[in-house]
């Protein structure tokens, strides 16, 4: 059993990862900006990335720090650096401070894109912050991130009902379900690998082309589905659109349709875990199943 403060387990990817790190049996130090429901094994620290305090209390008595808090979506070029870049040089801060041994970064496949979206350039940023930090480091870039609980693919659930799903312009992506990359966090922070960059998915070679994936949901939900591709100008088109329906809580911002529009986001073969650490270990066509049921069971779909 370990200590382990984490951030970000109050969202998609970060409460799974409190999930499975209390069934291991570790002890967990999670910050939150909101009161929690109290959980055994865990201790909820109020706080954000921006404050200093907080995060001095968080990582107290770690074993290891997982970052996985950070921003994807911002109305300025501004608050991505605030989230990404300047949140990550304070958790580092307080992990160096503290003598934290590891420091597990999760950042994204944007990074290696910087030049395409402001939220690859802060990612890419933190990603230099890490690399520059004495500390014992590994980084995590997940490709999409999908399962139980996953918002951000349920309207191409919703459409493959209907029987058509609108998908960037041709190119392939590679995934992983949450509990796999869930899974990879903690045998990280358990292990020192070295200071490595790790691209996961899950396993299927060559990764999927976007109307596979598109039928892969229509299988999901019982649907044939016609895969429909999206030119990039509509999807930049879309994206005006959005921002001036409805403001800041634009979803289809420029940023990501910019980020969407590229035909490779898929993890690296060589960047792959070692299998001797982690595999994946959900069949995407059972995961996809899996998220399908738990839209229905939620009134989501």
């Amino acid at each position: 059993m370990s200590v382990l403060a984490i951030t970000g387990a109050t969202g998609f990817v970060g409460g799974r990862t409190l999930a499975l790190a209390r069934e291991a049996g570790h002890s967990v130090r999670a910050l939150t900006r909101r009161p929690q429901a109290a959980q055994a094994g865990v201790t909820w620290i109020a706080g954000a990335l921006d404050t200093p305090d907080a995060l001095a209390e968080l990582v107290a008595g770690a074993d290891a720090v997982i970052h996985i808090a950070g921003v994807v979506n911002a109305p300025t070029p501004e608050g991505f650096t605030r989230g990404n870049v300047d949140g990550t040089r304070a958790m580092l801060a307080a992990a160096e401070a503290a003598g934290v041994q590891r420091f597990v970064h999760v950042s994204s496949l944007a990074a290696r894109e910087p030049g395409l979206s402001r939220y690859g350039r802060s990612k890419a940023g933190a990603e230099d912050a890490v690399r520059a930090s004495p500390l014992a480091w590994t980084m995590v870039r997940p490709p999409a991130v999908y399962g139980p609980g996953d918002l951000e693919m349920l309207e191409l659930f919703r459409a493959a009902r209907l029987g058509v799903v609108p998908m960037p312009p041709a190119g392939r992506l590679s995934l992983i379900h949450v509990d796999d990359l869930a899974r990879l966090l903690l045998a990280l922070a358990g292990h020192d690998t070295g200071r490595t960059v790790y691209e996961p998915d899950d396993g299927v070679p060559g990764a999927w082309t976007h109307a596979g994936f598109a039928r892969a949901i229509g299988t999901a939900v019982g649907r044939r589905v016609l895969p429909l591709s999206v030119p990039a100008a509509l999807l930049r088109l879309g994206a005006r659109i959005d921002r001036l329906a409805r403001g800041p809580r634009a979803k289809l911002t420029p940023d990501r349709a910019a980020y969407m529009a590229h035909p490779d986001w898929t993890a690296a073969a060589e960047a792959q875990p070692p299998e001797t650490l982690w595999r994946p270990r959900i069949a995407t066509a059972d995961g996809l199943a899996a998220t399908a049921a738990w839209y229905r069971a939620n009134r989501l779909l």
